[in-house]
């Protein structure tokens, strides 16, 4: 020991004990400022920005969405927080369809409503209207997304103002609560503009009863490509129906006499609303009287597609219609609730003084694609179409007055008529066909005349190299109710083709009587 003491030590060291308490003392208390005031910072950032948040949802869910028409759809467009960015259209109560279109914590979703009947038949008036309708399309699809992106942005910035007004009470923090909000939702949707994957609408995801689509559309990009092409076509074609008029006067063989009655043949639509354009061209330009349909109508059969059948009061003439496999009964009721439409299911009618008798056929299977008549049916199968041609034959005999035209679908349910009616009418193959039945002694030959599509087989019929053409008949009958005549339509097709037609005048075959009663003879 060197024998200082305490005092000395704290002399000779010029420090004070007081004071480095007090030096000790004040930085804790500068720590202890700092650090509160950060930790306060902090919390109000995080605070501000979850207000920011709930308030962007809380706009998106109450106010991001806009009412919209899509040609003649009317459609709601909406914006939704996602964990991944996409698209959603939903096509109650068929489905939804799923688009990894763009990038981003946003979801658009388009619900398509109801079809405008006014503007449906707007488009079926005007051929051109058709072209102009898938173009609007495009721009009626940008200008509502536009639409519903500004509304989601502006309302998703108000909320987050509200919001933060309620919980701080405190301007500067509601106002970076509302620029936050801008940034966060401008920002979303400038990431998904700048990501956007306009080819993702050729890879789609299904739901519900749209997973059967790609078997029924095929390939996207195919058939888009070869539509664009055969759409073209069609608007031409249709806007030139006049040309039939010319292709008749050229043809001097058969001149229809006064009191002729016309009845036109149309078979398998399959939803193409251009085809209701020539049907009701060639219904006023050739005087039909009365229509006849031999089914497909629709291509599933469901509530929606039943729309498509209000075309027919638009004709104004009687509409005769048996239901084929991918008609519903849901369709045939549409069908009977037009004032014009006569739905025939094993039962007979007279328009026009016309004896008609028709029956639907038995199947329900609009998964099923079109096939040859006879080629692929099961035995079971095909004795369910034969007996419902039995059924017909017994419906035709029982007929009190004499039936001149018979109807089924699928013509393997022909044969048991030969013989009993002069005239069977069928569809389903999309293959135009006349043939005349095994003919028996003494008794007038049964013609079977298979009708090709009306609709071009719709989405179906782009699926091959060339569209397929839309077919349809004008069949003249005499007074006595007996064919004389028919004229083959066709429109579209191979080549540079617009309209076709080609008349056929029926000669009876020798040592028949035209005019003699068909005697029902046993059919198996």
């Amino acid at each position: 020991m060197d024998g200082r003491s305490s005092e000395d030590e704290a002399a000779g060291t010029g420090r004070d004990p007081a004071g480095r308490r007090l030096l000790r003392s004040s930085g804790s208390a500068v720590r202890t400022a700092v650090t509160s005031t950060a930790g306060r910072r902090i919390g109000t950032g995080l605070a501000v920005l979850a207000v920011s948040l709930i308030g962007i949802v809380i706009g998106m869910l109450l106010g991001g969405r806009v009412q919209t028409d899509i040609g003649p759809f009317q459609a709601e467009m909406a914006i939704t927080p996602s964990v991944t960015g996409e698209t959603r259209v939903n096509i109650p109560p068929l489905g939804s369809l799923q688009l990894d279109s763009h990038q981003g914590p946003t979801r658009l979703t388009v619900q398509l409503g109801s079809l405008d009947q006014r503007r449906v038949e707007a488009l079926i008036d005007d051929p051109a209207s058709i072209n102009r309708a898938s173009q609007s399309a495009v721009e009626d699809v940008t200008n509502g997304v536009m639409r519903v992106g500004l509304r989601t942005v502006a309302v998703a910035v108000l909320s987050t103002l509200i919001l933060a007004a309620l919980l701080f009470r405190n301007m500067r923090r509601v106002a970076w609560s509302g620029a936050l909000a801008l940034l966060i939702t401008g920002g979303s949707l400038g990431l998904a503009a700048l990501t956007l994957r306009p080819q993702a609408i050729e890879e789609p995801r299904y739901e519900g009863l749209l997973v059967n689509a790609p078997a029924i559309v095929g390939d996207a990009r195919r058939i888009a490509n070869d539509y664009s092409k055969y759409a073209e076509q069609l608007q031409r074609l249709v806007g030139n129906v006049s040309q039939l008029y010319t292709t008749v006067s050229a043809l001097p063989v058969f001149e229809p006499a006064p009191g002729t009655t016309r009845v036109l043949h149309v078979s398998d639509m399959h939803l193409n609303p251009t085809g209701w354009q020539v049907i009701r061209t060639v219904v006023e330009q050739f005087n039909i009287d009365v229509v006849v349909d031999t089914g497909d109508m629709t291509d599933w059969g469901s509530e929606p597609e039943a729309s498509f059948v209000g075309s027919i009061s638009v004709l104004k003439k009687p509409y005769v219609f048996i239901r084929g496999n991918h008609d519903s009964p849901t369709t045939a009721a549409a069908v009977a609730r037009q004032p014009n439409a006569i739905v025939l299911n094993n039962s007979t009618t007279t328009v026009a003084g016309l004896t008609i008798a028709g029956i639907g056929d038995p199947r329900f299977t609009p998964d099923k694609a079109t096939s040859p008549a006879g080629s692929g049916l099961s035995k079971e199968t095909a004795d369910q179409l034969i007996a419902t041609g039995d059924q017909l034959a017994a419906t035709v005999k029982a007929s009190p007055t004499p039936v001149n035209i018979a109807m089924v679908h699928d013509p393997s349910s022909a044969g048991p008529l030969d013989g009993v009616c002069r005239l069977v009418l069928a569809g389903h193959t999309h293959n135009r066909e006349v043939r005349t039945l095994p003919e028996k002694p003494g008794v007038p030959p049964t013609q079977l005349m298979i009708q090709g599509s009306t609709g071009g087989a719709g989405l179906r019929g782009l699926e091959g190299e060339k569209p397929t053409p839309l077919t349809m008949t004008v069949l003249y009958f005499d007074q006595q109710k007996l064919l004389q005549a028919y004229d083959d339509i066709q429109v579209g097709g191979t080549g540079e083709s617009q309209v076709s037609l080609e008349r056929h005048v029926i000669r009876e075959p020798a040592g028949v009587n035209p005019s003699a009663p068909v005697t029902p003879t046993p059919t198996r």
